[in-house]
């Protein structure tokens, strides 16, 4: 519509204020011309007031909308059709009720998938989340899509500060001894370990049968070190285009240097950290030098930065990985004993309606090869018995051994195919004895444990 026409227009609306036809015409021309001051003049006063004028309303909230004024646009909206349903997701989004703004244009499109806007949708799954840096260190916005979880946000961006440590843990007792005097001391005495040119931080690849507590044994340690504790997860690093996963790999090592005392820890680093000689793409090459360099590269100061690492399958780490100077302490997480086992139980059931005749040493002795996990899965097995039983009766009835005895007929132990698999490696693959502790835990705890 010219600028001839809308004037024409305006002063027909003059000789004839009330016509509802002629100013839904004016305001939608408004609309689409961007000439919203100009159009917010057309709304009558009495829009709310008067119920000829109720077809008026929906233009109007889209003026209203345009000009930034979403409250005043949500009041006028009424009505449960799909076009109003997305208006008001729209007010709703100005206003940063994103909740609400979700569950009406959901409706919306749920009734007329044509209003489909992508635009807004993404809006309403977007995230804001400020943080606050220390001293000198500036505020950070960070915006993120419906694609990362606002946890994740904060685990990229700030070091969790709940602090595990050897306490939370059960069973594993020589493995936490081994750990406490090799890892945890220098970071306790590290004037004394200066004096002995001993340097506090390097590496440890922890690796074990998947579900025994790799990555609790490592956020443990760093609690017991009272040090930052950064969560690598493999995508972090990996990226698809070249050149990307090197930078983030570096970008992340120097976050750590910056806030050492840190503990960095790498699970299933077989994916960053894979044989060179088993792949043909470059790019992994490439990653796994990367990766190298920075734990003991020439201008590299990791002072105060222990490297953790957690791998299910040791024998597909690249053999430099070993080296006295990287991960030159390889320790083997096992599944845990029987009094381990028994122990682990007990923590596991706390805090839920339990049965005074559950007998753990059964239940520890029945479960040979069982990991954390599976553990765990028992537990969960078992309180779901007592949670039908509890329906069916019509009132709460607790854990007790009978629910346990029926979850062992239903609960496996993951961990046999795995020690099976190691035992072949411990047995025919055992460069420089590196699998040892593998074969001595399968000669102590093969029958029984």
């Amino acid at each position: 519509m010219d600028d001839t026409t809308l004037d024409q227009l305006e002063a027909a609306l003059s000789a004839s204020p009330g016509n509802v036809a002629l100013i839904t015409l004016l305001l939608k021309a408004c609309l689409e011309r961007g000439e919203v001051e100009r159009g917010l003049k057309l709304i009558p006063e009495e829009l709310e007031q008067r119920a000829d004028f109720a077809s008026l309303k929906p233009v109007a909230a889209q003026l209203y909308l345009a000009a930034g004024q979403a409250q005043k646009a949500l009041s006028l909206v009424t009505g449960e059709d799909p076009a109003a349903q997305l208006l008001r997701a729209r007010a709703l989004a100005d206003l940063d009720r994103l909740k609400e703004a979700q569950v009406e244009y959901r409706a919306a499109i749920n009734a007329n998938p044509s209003l489909e806007d992508m635009a807004l949708w993404r809006r309403l799954n977007v995230s804001v989340t400020d943080f606050r840096g220390g001293e000198g260190r500036p505020k950070l916005r960070v915006i993120s899509n419906d694609d990362t979880d606002q946890t994740e946000v904060r685990r990229l961006l700030v070091p969790e500060d709940k602090t595990v440590t050897f306490n939370d843990i059960g069973g594993l007792d020589d493995l936490k001894k081994t750990i406490h005097k090799k890892i945890i001391l220098p970071y306790q005495k590290p004037g004394l370990f200066e004096r002995f040119r001993k340097r506090v931080g390097g590496g440890v690849l922890l690796y074990g049968p998947p579900g025994c507590g790799k990555t609790l044994l490592a956020r443990a340690t760093a609690g017991e070190c009272k040090a930052k504790f950064f969560n690598v997860a493999i995508s972090d690093v990996l990226d698809m285009y070249i050149g990307e996963s090197e930078r983030k790999l570096h970008a992340l090592f120097e976050q750590a240097r910056a806030q050492a005392p840190a503990v960095m820890f790498f699970d299933e680093v077989e994916a960053l950290g894979g044989k060179r000689s088993n792949t043909r793409e470059s790019t992994s090459s490439k990653l796994v030098s990367t990766f190298l360099s920075e734990m003991d590269g020439f201008a590299k100061n990791n002072h105060g930065v222990l490297i953790l690492a957690a791998t299910n399958v040791p024998w597909s780490v690249d053999s430099a990985f070993r080296r006295p100077g990287r991960f030159d302490r390889v320790l083997f997480v096992p599944p845990p004993d029987r009094a381990a086992r028994e122990n682990m139980l007990q923590l596991m059931v706390k805090g839920r309606p339990l049965a005074a005749d559950i007998d753990f040493a059964f239940l520890a002795k029945h479960t040979s090869g069982f990991s954390g996990a599976d553990l765990g899965e028992l537990v969960d097995t078992a309180a779901d018995e007592a949670i039908e039983e509890s329906i069916s009766e019509g009132a709460e009835q607790p854990i007790c051994d009978r629910h346990f005895k029926q979850a062992l007929k239903d609960v496996r132990a993951t961990t046999l195919e795995w020690l099976t698999t190691a035992r072949n490696y411990a047995r025919y693959a055992n460069e420089g004895n590196q699998y040892d502790e593998v074969l001595a835990f399968l000669d102590k705890h093969g029958k029984g444990r």
